[in-house]
């Protein structure tokens, strides 16, 4: 593990800026704001080191980021991969230990739920699997996905119910958020599964749940991102709970005013809500 000293803020050659997006870097529509798009390219470019830490899949982060220029890696999956934005590749992907997932997709059909199953192929396509009937909002989330590049959905097919499937990096689902919950304190139980799981920033009856291999965290990638970039400081922005491992090893916690109280409680400093482009306008202060 590497271990951050306490460097001066102006140490920016060496600082790595990492945001999570929904709820932080993300505003109200759930977009990058122009104001956010243009300080955040304009910085890139003159060197700063900043990125995004995000439960989303490379298919929608770059569909948010199409305006924003970054120029190292972003970590997507919750720290199951990193996605180089100019090469358009995975970097470093954690795939489940297949010997692990007969009894983690017994856990979800014994409550009832059918997870969506990510598959990363050799060709670098997500393949997102889901067989059963989708509840409103998994047809939603699916809806909102379903005609992006870099991801395939396959509904209610035979190769959906195989187990395991070769090259699983993620099983997913969303639903009430006790019976959620309820899963997730029993896959926790199991040493060959990193399992996080949040509610709804928009609506706190729902919670999700994302299930990856031992080890997988946005703070373990971080650690490793921080190694690749030779950064010897971390400043991290969030607003949730799966945003707190992350701030365990930045030497500069951030939550956006809107944050969760947890989140709220662990931060080192606070600033405005994700509606007032706040992480940027605060990466351009401390820049300046």
């Amino acid at each position: 593990m590497l271990y951050f000293c306490k460097v001066k803020i102006e140490d920016l050659e060496k600082r790595l800026f990492i945001s999570d997006m929904d709820g932080t870097l993300l505003g109200a529509d759930s977009k990058v704001s122009r104001e956010s798009a243009e300080i955040i390219s304009r910085l890139s470019r003159q060197g700063a080191m900043i990125t995004v830490a995000t439960a989303r899949t490379p298919a929608t982060v770059e569909v948010l980021l199409k305006d924003t220029y970054t120029s190292i890696p972003a970590i997507v999956l919750t720290g199951a991969a990193m996605w180089d934005r100019v090469a358009q590749r995975y970097i470093n992907p954690v795939l489940h230990s297949p010997d692990a997932l007969p009894q983690l997709m017994e856990t979800f059909h014994s409550a009832g739920i059918n997870p969506f199953i990510y598959v990363l192929g050799d060709d670098g396509m997500l393949k997102v699997y889901h067989n059963g009937k989708m509840d409103r909002h998994e047809l939603k989330f699916y809806e909102e996905r379903a005609d992006l590049g870099l991801k395939r959905f396959i509904l209610d097919s035979p190769e959906g119910d195989k187990c395991p499937i070769p090259g699983t990096i993620l099983v997913f689902a969303m639903g009430d958020a006790e019976a959620i919950e309820c899963v997730a304190r029993q896959l926790r139980m199991d040493s060959r599964l990193s399992v996080s799981c949040y509610r709804d920033i928009f609506n706190h009856d729902i919670a999700f749940i994302e299930v990856f291999g031992a080890g997988v965290s946005k703070q373990s990638a971080v650690l490793k991102l921080a190694e690749m970039v030779g950064a010897t400081a971390i400043t991290v922005y969030g607003d949730n709970l799966n945003d707190l491992s992350m701030m365990e090893v930045a030497d500069d916690s951030v939550a956006v005013a809107n944050a969760v109280p947890a989140v709220l409680e662990r931060a080192g400093r606070h600033i405005g809500p994700n509606t007032d482009s706040s992480v940027a306008l605060d990466i351009l202060k401390q820049v300046g």
